[in-house]
C-alpha cells in the first residue's frame, strides 16, 4: 500500500512539471501557433531573431539576460515557420506582414503595450515594417542590416529564395543551405520568408518617428552599408560593436548599447 502510494505521489509531481514547464503557445491570428517565452519585469521588449534561425539565438547573446537585469520584461518568439511554432507551407501563411501580425497579436495578448523593439538581421528588416504598423513601439534597434532591403528586387532576398527553390543555382549561398539542412530547418518554409518578406521602403523609414539605434559589427558589411540605414530614419544613431555578421549580437558590447540606449 505505501509503495502504490508512493508511485502515485511521482505520478501526480512529474504530471504537474510537465505542466508547469508546458512550453508556452500563442495562437495567432488565423490560427498559426507561436511558440514565445518571457523573462523578467518591467517596461517590455520584443526580440526578433534573423533568417534560418529561431528565439533561442536571443538566449544565447548576453543581450537577452542583461535586458532582464536591467528591469525589462523580454519577449522572445520563433517566428512563423520557424523553431516551436507552426510551419505552415501555403503562400497565404505569409503574405501581407502574416510575422509582424503575430507579433502584435501576441504583446495584445500579453497585455504588453509601449514596447521596445530589438530586431537583427532579417529581424531588423521586420522591425523597420513594424515600426510602419504599430504605433504601440516606444523605441527599436536594428542590428546587422542596411537600407538596401528596401529595394524590391534586392540581390540577398531574390538569391536565398533561388538558392532554396533551385538547388545549385547560388553556390555562394550553399553553406547556409546546408545549415538549414543540418538543424533541421523547413526549407519550404524558408522560401516562403524570402518571398513574401516584409519590406519598408525608403519613404516609409524617411517617416519613422520613434527613435532608433543601428547596431552592426566592425567586421558585418553582409546586408551591405549600416550608415545607409542611419541616413534613411531621421534622427537614428549608429553604434560599432566587434564581430562579424554572425558574432557581433553575442559580443557584451552589442548588450551594453541595446540596454543603455532603451534604458533612457
Amino acid at each position: 500500500m505505501r509503495s502504490f502510494y508512493l508511485i502515485a505521489c511521482l505520478l501526480i509531481s512529474l504530471l504537474t512539471n510537465a505542466q508547469t514547464n508546458r512550453e508556452p503557445l500563442f495562437t495567432s491570428f488565423d490560427g498559426t501557433k507561436i511558440h514565445y517565452d518571457v523573462i523578467g519585469e518591467g517596461k517590455p521588449v520584443v526580440l526578433l531573431h534573423g533568417f534560418i534561425t529561431n528565439g533561442e539565438s536571443w538566449k544565447r547573446a548576453p543581450v537577452w539576460q542583461a535586458l532582464a537585469d536591467a528591469g525589462f520584461r523580454v519577449v522572445t518568439l520563433d517566428l512563423r515557420g520557424n523553431g516551436r511554432s507552426d510551419k505552415p507551407h501555403s503562400a497565404e501563411a505569409y503574405r501581407d506582414d502574416a510575422e509582424l501580425k503575430d507579433v502584435m497579436a501576441l504583446m495584445k495578448h500579453l497585455g504588453l503595450t509601449n514596447y521596445d523593439v530589438v530586431g537583427y538581421s532579417r529581424g531588423a528588416i521586420l522591425t523597420a515594417k513594424l515600426l510602419t504598423l504599430d504605433k504601440q513601439v516606444r523605441r527599436a534597434v536594428m542590428g546587422g542590416m542596411s537600407a538596401d532591403f528596401t529595394a524590391p528586387d534586392w540581390y540577398r532576398r531574390k538569391n536565398f529564395f533561388e538558392a532554396l527553390t533551385r538547388p545549385g543555382s547560388h553556390p555562394e549561398l550553399q553553406g547556409a543551405i546546408d545549415y538549414a539542412n543540418r538543424t533541421g530547418a523547413d526549407t519550404v518554409v524558408l522560401a516562403r520568408l524570402q518571398e513574401f518578406q516584409p519590406t519598408a521602403t525608403r519613404a516609409e523609414l524617411g517617416k519613422i518617428k520613434v527613435p532608433l539605434l543601428v547596431v552592426n559589427g566592425d567586421q558585418d558589411r553582409d546586408n551591405g552599408d549600416p550608415q545607409s540605414l542611419v541616413d534613411a530614419v531621421p534622427g537614428s544613431r549608429l553604434v560599432v560593436v566587434p564581430g562579424n555578421h554572425g558574432a557581433a549580437m553575442s559580443t557584451p558590447e552589442f548588450a551594453k548599447a541595446v540596454v543603455e540606449f532603451l534604458r533612457n
